[in-house]
């Protein structure tokens, strides 16, 4: 696992921290190694593949072979992707956003020039310059030829792959149920699945059919901010600036409200069933009363997105009721 704090790279061992049982020695829940990415230039995003490692820079993409980051050496720095920026222009933009389609071989770069760049992974070659929103990238996900962007303009836009110009757009901010002025009118996240469509920021986290475009449920959730959103099977996973993560149904039902000690959440993953070879008993499964624990992963660092917020890297582990060994 690999974490990302201003200019470092740190690199963790998932299953030393996530190995079964409550009491981990202090040594399991420290960082491998760390490495800088690139000198006084802050990490925006990651993406991984399985053979590379990939970190949106400021102003440019780069990529790093898995193989030497796993062999605690010296990682080496593989390639190099340049956004395009006018000779004119006094600042490159951030990469905030990437996202990988494995199918079709793509990145997705979404930038502070307002713009998505579309790339070749195996050319490294820009394919495509989507362009439509008058503020900065915050998120981007995809789903077959649909493409779906959040920006801080406070539009959700959506671009089918095939066509040039994006099809449907929407502002969560002119609906009354889901508006939240005091917070703003900025997209954090968005998250697509076949019928319905995920986003959050500055208004509330809100749950659209994908179709219609209307807005079918506004979550009442304890937070200052959505960062991040997500669909698993037939419900919804979110945090941002909140104490806890929480995992919905689709009417906003809570089923499961994790304690965090981060004042920010900005990212979240999951992976089912980490470490086969070290099944957990099924005494130990956390159950609904006891579905989650913490890990604080050894340190207290600053986190640059944008704004700089003090927070700890945390990992957070539950059950999701329904699946699991």
């Amino acid at each position: 696992m690999s974490i990302t704090i201003s200019t470092y790279l740190f690199y963790f061992s998932l299953q030393k921290t996530l190995s079964p049982g409550d009491n981990l020695s202090s040594s399991s829940k420290q960082v491998e190694y760390h490495f800088t990415a690139k000198q006084d230039v802050q990490v925006c995003s990651m993406v991984t593949t399985e053979k590379f490692l990939i970190t949106g820079m400021v102003g440019e993409i780069v990529g790093w072979n898995w193989k030497s980051i796993k062999s605690i050496t010296n990682p080496r720095l593989d390639w190099e992707i340049q956004i395009p920026t006018p000779k004119d222009a006094l600042e490159k933009p951030d990469v905030n956003s990437l996202i990988f389609d494995k199918t079709k071989g793509l990145l997705y770069a979404g930038c502070g020039d307002n713009k998505i760049y579309v790339f070749n992974l195996e050319s490294r070659q820009l394919l495509r310059t989507m362009e439509g929103h008058e503020d900065f990238i915050h998120c981007l996900h995809n789903l077959g030829n649909i493409l779906a962007s959040a920006s801080e303009d406070g539009l959700v836009k959506l671009w089918d792959l095939r066509q040039k110009e994006p099809t449907k757009s929407l502002q969560p901010h002119l609906k009354q149920e889901v508006a939240r002025p005091a917070l703003g009118k900025w997209v954090g996240t968005v998250a697509l699945s076949e019928d319905w469509l995920l986003c959050g920021g500055g208004p509330r986290l809100s749950l659209w059919h994908l179709r219609t475009l209307d807005v079918t449920t506004a979550f009442n959730l304890d937070d200052n901010g959505i960062h991040v959103a997500m669909f698993y099977d037939d419900r919804v996973m979110a945090g941002g600036a909140s104490p806890h993560f929480y995992h919905l149904n689709y009417s906003g039902d809570v089923y499961a409200q994790v304690p965090s000690s981060s004042t920010t959440i900005y990212s979240a993953v999951y992976q089912e069933f980490p470490h086969k070879q070290q099944p957990r008993p099924l005494s130990s499964v956390p159950t609904l009363s006891s579905k989650y624990r913490e890990r604080v992963a050894g340190f207290v660092a600053w986190i640059a997105f944008n704004l700089c917020w003090p927070a700890y890297a945390t990992i957070l582990t539950y059950m999701v009721p329904g699946h699991g060994p």
